[in-house]
């Protein structure tokens, strides 16, 4: 796979910062936002980067620079975007099973909220009334995303209020004259079919004339983004100019203007990312040839915990004959992150790169196994520089509370 950072940097700042490492392309995240900027209709259309794929805040300001808007999973994540400098009104925050405590700090905070239960909405009617403009997630029972474990809008899934329940929903709203100013759906990750986004559209359609004061149509995110060589991802210039013609025909429809909104994650971070790790052990075992790597699922979880595919370069050796290998982790679990893959033919001390690495890696990266977590390095314009160091041994006691002697 094409790199946009180079060999030679790569196996540099593996060098200098040591390994594992995570190493992100601030470039490559703006061109990413670029691209949906020029397949999606400005007037009708605001993008938010939804940062749980990826919240340091040197990523979160690269997003802010480039004029991105952010989505929030968390209050914590919203207090990240405040702290990096964004605007309350460019901040959208989506509960999903909070307390209500935590979405009345999302309003005094400011930022756009969506809610995505009935007991929620109840309170937050009771609460503010019609005071506060806010957003519902429903659930459509639309099947989509790339399996089961990343889909989110099946009649089986926990996120959303289900479509089923939609006299329940429209009777709290009426109960305490609750400003719904939008509607949301998010069906899944990893979604290829344009036509899964249209669906939505049409869910939205059924919707609209019982809610007069909705302007916005939240389609949520999950665009595919390619993993392996030659895959292609979601067809964003088909899907702009779809989800164009649709916000303009229901527009029109409905006698007011609506705006699509939707939160990419992985879609913007994803492909910036570059996972650096070094072989420690070479191991025969039959015709299995272990390539055992200085990192683990601790690190990087995504092929064990979703089934997930990385390409994984030699960077030691990239022009090397290509052998197969079963690359394997450090840690006491089965942590294999590929079966009977080609790689450039390996040495023990050889950098390894995954790609892909820059959504879900480091942010769902724990200190299993009492390893330390990898440090993180941003490339812009050409140079390197340290985002967040390495943990160390006073960093695994840190929150401990001492032992009385």
């Amino acid at each position: 796979m094409k790199s946009s950072i180079s060999y030679e940097q790569l196996n540099a700042v593996a060098t200098e910062y040591g390994t594992p490492l995570y190493v992100y392309h601030a470039e490559k995240i703006t061109s990413q936002y670029q691209n949906l900027l020029s397949n999606f209709s400005p007037k009708n259309t605001r993008i938010f980067y939804a940062c749980k794929s990826l919240t340091n805040i040197h990523i979160l300001d690269v997003v802010k620079r480039a004029g991105c808007n952010i989505d929030c999973s968390s209050i914590n994540e919203a207090k990240l975007a405040l702290h990096v400098g964004f605007a309350p009104e460019n901040i959208l925050y989506t509960s999903n099973s909070v307390s209500f405590e935590e979405i009345c700090e999302a309003v005094n905070l400011g930022v756009n909220v969506n809610i995505d239960s009935l007991s929620n909405l109840e309170k937050f009617g009771a609460k503010f009334g019609s005071n506060y403009p806010v957003g519902v997630r429903v659930r459509p029972n639309i099947m989509a995303g790339g399996n089961l474990k990343i889909s989110t809008g099946h009649d089986k899934s926990k996120f959303g209020i289900p479509v089923t329940q939609l006299v329940e929903l429209k009777a709290i709203q009426a109960k305490y004259n609750i400003n719904i100013a939008t509607l949301h759906i998010h069906t899944g990750s990893e979604i290829k079919d344009v036509s899964v986004f249209i669906q939505s559209a049409d869910v939205f359609d059924t919707l609209l004339d019982q809610f007069p004061t909705v302007n916005v149509l939240d389609f949520g995110g999950g665009f595919k983004v390619p993993y392996q060589p030659n895959e292609k991802g979601t067809d964003i210039a088909l899907l702009g100019a779809e989800v164009d013609k649709a916000i303009t025909s229901l527009s029109e429809k409905y006698g007011r203007p609506l705006t699509a909104w939707f939160e990419p994650g992985k879609y913007m971070v994803s492909e910036s990312g570059y996972f650096i790790a070094k072989v420690n052990v070479l191991k025969k075992s039959g015709d299995i040839e272990f390539a055992g790597i200085d990192t683990g699922l601790n690190h990087l979880i995504r092929p064990m915990f979703y089934d997930s595919y990385h390409h994984i370069d030699n960077i030691s050796n990239p022009m090397g004959a290509t052998k197969q290998y079963a690359v394997v982790g450090n840690i006491c679990e089965t942590d294999t992150f590929a079966w009977d893959r080609a790689i450039p033919e390996i040495k023990e001390g050889d950098f390894l790169v995954f790609y892909n690495a820059g959504a879900y890696g480091y942010e769902m990266a724990s200190n299993y196994n009492a390893r330390y977590k990898p440090a993180q390095v941003l490339f812009e314009n050409g140079v390197a520089k340290l985002i967040s160091r390495r943990d160390t041994f006073e960093d695994l006691l840190s929150l401990q509370v001492p032992l009385n002697k």
